[in-house]
């Protein structure tokens, strides 16, 4: 059995009552029966029934609704694929400077112990002079060597931290040309 209640407000709301429901001064009263019979000692428990008061949505906006959600839907998914290939870019631009980062401090460790022998060779080749000239010779030999190996581990080094810039820039590189 149902029965119309309207409440304070004057909204008509339709209940379902076991029995014939009682004149109600306020909503809670009209839930007096439903209620009591929903209590655990109640011979069965049964939840209330709530309609709700059926309300037509104008057209124009369930189409404004449903276009505003499906375009959230579609910034989300072009925000998260660019998410994704920003982090793939970042996680490869990191690699590469890693390599050449690690590539330009194995030369400069190789361009120091070669520094160090040659110094430690002009060293005990001049103990051995025996005379001022001949000290002087060693010395200015010495120092063009050292001019043409400094000269030559500059360029090498000049080569690595060019290529270490140009692989680390070059997903970056892609990906902006890849967008024209």
């Amino acid at each position: 059995m149902s029965n119309a209640v309207q409440t304070e407000k004057g909204v008509m709301m339709e209940v379902a009552t076991k029995t014939k429901a009682k004149p109600a001064v306020s909503l809670g009263a009209a839930f007096e029966d439903e209620i009591q019979s929903a209590r655990v000692d109640a011979p069965h428990s049964a939840a209330p029934k709530f309609a709700l008061p059926k309300m037509e949505v104008p057209a124009a906006f369930r189409e404004f609704a449903e276009k505003g959600v499906s375009q959230a839907k579609e910034s989300y998914e072009r925000l998260k694929e660019a998410a994704e290939e920003a982090t793939d870019v970042m996680e490869t631009i990191y690699v590469n400077a890693s390599k050449g980062t690690t590539e330009y401090g194995l030369k400069l460790i190789e361009a120091a112990h070669t520094n160090t022998n040659a110094a430690f060779d002009f060293a005990a080749e001049l103990l051995s002079v025996k005379s001022f000239s001949e000290m002087i010779e060693l010395s200015a030999k010495h120092a063009h060597k050292q001019f043409e190996t400094l000269s030559h581990q500059t360029q090498e080094l000049t080569a690595l931290a060019q290529k270490a810039a140009t692989q680390t820039s070059e997903p970056i590189r892609a990906r902006t040309h890849g967008r024209s």
